[in-house]
């Protein structure tokens, strides 16, 4: 539950099982601020040297690294305004785990609150809206301390801090404070952001001078060396393994580079004329010492200073606007204008323009006009008096998608001002989406508030669209931490809060401690516990009258009896929140089919992306694919690696390979010998040769029964692996072997490997012997004493296991042709081969014990007391420092090997923002396709790229068109003749109809001309062999047509009505 806190006279109270815990009032961290006026959600923590819960934090890691975590951990942020944007700012901080967040704010909790904040309740009115706002987003994070502030801000209050953050104060305070914030020593980062309708803005100052260490957060780029000119200027040639990332003034070292030694002296060059496949570079090769042999090239990223302007600065002259829309590039201008308009009217007036009022919109438009031909620079030669109007009317509201997509952006510009990562926004940024409005102008009447919970969103969108945001039907698929922001976002907006509404969600995953750092209606006592249940719980504990099912399917053909024809045809709208292709595919296909529009979105670290699907206006999510990731060569992984990634993916097979599959063949065998014995002479090659291969060598000579033994077993691989497989390499293949054309065989991007000698005082060889037999011995179910994880001890039974010599052998075949599938070599023999090892197994088997098993284990990385990763990250840097490879610490071999996703709260909820910005669209119904958007953003960058979706391709015959998005009905159980004269009054020749796989007809097979008479449905099932379960009514053909000049036609697919 979201709720679990509360606040009550002067101590925070906190509800768990029923049980009572009181946390003391404390004074403020902050001695300036007094104790009078604060009160703290817990007790303070002191975390002078804090430790990153890899656990928890994974994802974010992925995105940040350790270091930037590290400056996080130790930062003090402010933010005054606790509104719906203050909250959501506050709520990403707070998940990405800053050292404090103190809440400002005077004002009281209003009804009028209620649309744009998720820590607000009914209960809370009446309340200071920090003191109310303190328990909840205390929940988020115990680790971060979060208190408040009640009194008046004044500058005095700012010195405590790294950051402070505005969201609700005059223009004249927020210039007083950054001024200070600008001067002080050091500076502190100030950042002003609002939220008026839909419309938003924010400003950075981070200060006089302001270094980036690391703009882009991309890892540097590399490239292998294939030869390096004698030249001046040189140039430089990579092998055409990958395309060059360089650009044209990036600095690069070079390393391991045979020959040249001058090139190899640490010293960063300059790189110009960049190719795809080569570069130059701006030094006089002419008299260094001719290259022979590989090499890297790598990126050395630069710090960047900024220099930023006042806001007192700024507002005169503002500079370059950041960009999102360029069908809006006179935008920002206007709106620049808009803000300062407003702040004018604000301190002239008292209040906020009323929605509706067409005096209080022309006062603004008249400031506007005088503060522009006030203006010596950048006047606007004509200003848009509609979009001042909209401007006008809603500028009270704070809604909530404006609210979640400010508060990523302001939430990712305190991480970068706490850390120096990523470039920050310099320095104004405005946008807004008054295409979401309603087709039809909205009425002065229809805007007045109705004393409800959506009076905000009633004031800029008026009560028609309300009712029909309450009465939607929506489909939400996954609540991770998409979901889990698109639930706060429509609970708030009202979505499925009417009474016959309903808003159904589904998930088959459970929650894990690493969700809990972005999917934030999940707590620690939630893990385990079903996704999709405790986020429906949560998402009413925001709104008590949101109508939610939580469903654990999986969203998939299989469960097409729940996901039935009627639940498709009666929704309104499906949200996708998905992290996987095959599943959003899957979804689109069923949108298409139902004419269901579709709004998806994912995110990658700071990168996020929107795309809007709307029946007949947009082409479909399907409709275009990214190229498929580029998968290594076999041969490269197995044997030639030449970077940490080959490795990782070596070590994950060889885990898998080791501890999963081959006990599972073995207990496969185990539970039925004959049968399995069958399928493998059946099968008869090469693949069923190393499975009984395998089988019978984990249980004859590899077979453990001991600790001892899978020490053992564990030193031996590492010599196998590490030292045996190598030598065998370099016999087969010296350092000074040719191809076949002459060539050397160890040219880039090969890399010569040389043979490790095993040392049990290198902790890394012990580690790699640990934790292999620890997870030996579990497959093999047996006791793990603890003596095993001391090193000493370790080391006395290490040193005790007999290693055998290695011998070479001539003739040994290894793979070097990057096109083969597979390892394994057939032979005329197999079936001879199979049945010996069969015979062996057969005599093996029967010295087990009775009820023998084993235990595979399936690879789990988010664990680390299971000695997984240890094994794997030990595997890849044994392999890595075989081949001269750079080796990783464990977290980036998780990242790697885990496949781990990048992942912060901030690019999640800008995503889901700009999408619910698209679902008032979808609601209100009758938008052209020119006002929708789809969205590409980095937060790294800062990068906002908005344009309108691409539609649908349209085909034509005769009058007619369609596109993916019709489909032909056909009603009244028709036969095939009904069918083919049905096509034929089109002016279509239908000449093949299939269903599935099997044909129902075809017109060049004269019997099938026996079946015109025949009911299609009759057809589907008797030829077909269709299973049409009772909750279908109709099935789907697939017909193939020409016109009557025998040329094709790409027909829609047509649906066959039988009940």
């Amino acid at each position: 539950m979201l709720t679990g806190k509360r606040v009550s006279e002067g101590e925070v109270v906190v509800e768990e099982s029923s049980s009572l815990i009181k946390k003391q009032k404390i004074e403020s961290v902050f001695p300036t601020m007094g104790g009078k006026n604060v009160s703290n959600g817990k007790d303070m923590i002191e975390r002078s040297s804090p430790d990153i819960d890899e656990d928890l934090h994974s994802r974010q890691l992925a995105v940040y690294g350790r270091e930037t975590m590290r400056r996080l951990f130790a930062s003090n942020i402010l933010v005054s305004g606790m509104q719906g944007l203050g909250a959501e700012i506050v709520k990403n901080l707070v998940l990405a785990g800053v050292k404090s967040v103190t809440l400002h704010d005077e004002g009281d909790v209003e009804l009028w609150d209620l649309s744009s904040s998720f820590v607000f309740s009914e209960d809370d009115v009446g309340k200071n809206r920090a003191l109310a706002s303190v328990p909840k987003l205390q929940e988020l994070n115990n680790s971060v301390v979060v208190s408040a502030l009640t009194n008046e801000l004044t500058k005095e209050h700012l010195a405590g801090f790294q950051v402070v953050v505005v969201t609700d104060i005059s223009l004249e305070k927020a210039i007083e404070f950054d001024d200070f914030c600008h001067n002080h020593q050091p500076p502190i980062a100030f950042i002003k952001s609002e939220v008026r309708g839909l419309f938003g803005s924010v400003f950075c100052d981070f200060g006089p001078e302001f270094t980036v260490l690391d703009v882009d957060g991309e890892d540097p780029h590399t490239g292998i060396i294939a030869s390096i000119s004698n030249d001046n200027p040189a140039l430089v040639s990579c092998v055409d393994d990958e395309r060059l990332e360089f650009q044209d003034g990036d600095l690069v070292i070079f390393s391991e580079v045979h020959g040249m030694a001058e090139l190899s002296d640490g010293k960063p060059r300059k790189v110009k004329n960049v190719r795809p496949y080569s570069f130059s570079i701006e030094e006089d090769t002419t008299n260094y010492a001719p290259y022979v042999k590989g090499g890297m090239v790598t990126q050395v990223k630069q710090p960047k200073v900024f220099k930023f302007k006042t806001l007192r600065e700024a507002l005169v002259d503002p500079g370059e606007f950041l960009l999102s829309d360029f069908s809006k590039f006179d935008r920002p201008p206007l709106l620049h204008l808009a803000f300062q308009s407003l702040d004018k009217f604000l301190s002239e007036v008292g209040r906020f323009p009323v929605a509706g009022s067409d005096e209080d919109a022309q006062k603004l438009i008249s400031l506007a006009t005088g503060i522009n031909d006030s203006l010596t620079n950048g006047k606007i030669e004509d200003i848009d008096k509609k979009l001042l109007r909209n401007f006008a009317y809603g500028a009270r509201a704070v809604l909530n998608p404006m609210a979640a997509m400010f508060g990523g952006i302001v939430g990712q510009e305190v991480v970068k001002a706490c850390s120096g990562k990523f470039q920050p926004l310099y320095q104004f940024f405005y946008f807004d989406s008054v295409e979401s409005l309603p087709v039809e102008p909205l009425e002065a009447d229809d805007l007045k508030p109705l004393n409800s919970r959506y009076d905000a969103q009633i004031s800029v969108f008026g009560s028609k669209l309300q009712k029909k945001l309450e009465n939607a039907k929506v489909f939400m698929v996954g609540s991770g931490a998409l979901g889990c922001e698109f639930l706060k976002n429509v609970a708030l907006m009202g979505v499925s809060c009417g009474n016959d509404a309903k808003l159904t969600i589904t998930d088959d995953d459970v929650i894990e401690k690493s969700n809990l750092s972005r999917q934030f209606l999940f707590r620690d006592w939630n893990i385990g516990q079903a996704k999709s249940t405790v986020a429906a719980t949560a998402a009413s504990g925001i709104n008590p009258s949101l109508h939610i099912e939580a469903l654990q399917n999986r969203a998939s053909p299989e469960s097409e009896n729940v996901f039935d024809d009627t639940f498709w045809e009666n929704l309104s709208v499906v949200i996708n929140a998905l992290d996987n292709v095959n599943a959003r595919l899957y979804i689109d296909q069923r949108c298409l089919y139902f004419q269901k529009p579709l709004l998806e979105s994912g995110t990658l670290g700071a990168k996020c992306n929107t795309q809007m699907v709307i029946p007949h206006l947009t082409e479909n999510y399907g409709a275009s694919r990214d190229p498929p990731e580029k998968q290594a060569p076999m041969c490269t992984v197995h044997s030639f690696p030449h970077n940490i990634d080959h490795c990782l993916t070596w070590a994950r097979s060889e885990f898998d390979g080791l501890l999963e599959k081959t006990p599972a063949e073995v207990n496969a065998y185990l539970t039925n010998p004959s049968e399995y014995t069958n399928a493998i002479r059946n099968a008869g090659d090469a693949q069923a040769r190393d499975n009984v291969e395998r089988v019978l060598e984990c249980l004859d000579k590899e077979r453990c029964e001991t600790l001892l033994d899978c020490i053992s077993w564990a030193r031996l691989k590492f010599e196998d692996y590490f030292a045996s497989r190598v030598k065998q390499l370099t016999f087969t293949f010296p350092e000074d072997a040719t191809t076949s054309n002459g060539t050397p065989f160890w040219s880039a991007p090969k890399r010569f490997p040389w043979p490790l000698k095993f040392s049990s005082d290198d902790p890394s060889h012990l580690y790699f012997v640990m934790a292999g037999s620890i997870l030996r011995a579990e497959t093999f179910g047996i006791p793990i004493p603890e003596w095993v994880k001391s090193p000493s001890k370790l080391a006395d039974a290490i040193n005790k296991v007999v290693v055998p010599e290695f011998q070479p052998k001539k003739d040994v075949k290894i793979v070097t042709d990057e096109k083969a599938t597979t390892l394994s070599a057939a032979s005329v023999d197999d079936a001879a081969v199979i049945n010996d090892l069969i015979m062996k197994l057969e005599t093996c088997h029967k010295k087990l014990p009775p009820g023998f098993k084993m235990n595979p284990i399936q690879f789990e990385k988010d664990d680390d007391t299971n000695y997984h990763m240890e094994l794997i990250a030990g595997l890849a840097n044994m392999r890595a420092r075989n081949y001269s490879i750079p080796e990783v610490d464990k977290l980036k071999a998780k990242f790697i090997a885990g496949r781990i996703i990048p992942a912060i709260a901030t690019s999640t909820a800008m995503a889901t923002g700009l999408v619910c910005l698209e679902l008032y669209k979808v609601l209100s119904g009758g938008h052209k396709v020119e006002d929708y958007r789809n969205t590409f953003a980095n937060l790294a960058l800062p990068l906002f790229s908005m344009a309108e979706p691409v539609p649908p391709k349209v085909i034509k015959h005769q009058g007619m068109s369609w596109t993916v998005w019709d489909r032909w009905i056909l009603r009244d159980n028709p036969s095939l003749r009904d069918l083919l004269q049905w096509l034929k009054d089109k002016g279509l020749n239908a000449y093949s109809i299939s269903y599935g796989s099997c044909l129902l007809y075809n017109s060049m097979f004269p019997r099938h001309r026996d079946r015109m008479d025949r009911k299609m449905v009759d057809l589907a099932k008797e030829v077909g062999k269709a299973e049409l379960p009772s909750h279908r009514c109709h099935f789907d053909v697939v017909v193939a047509c020409e016109d009557d000049e025998d040329n094709d036609v790409d027909i829609p697919q047509v649906s066959i009505y039988f009940s």
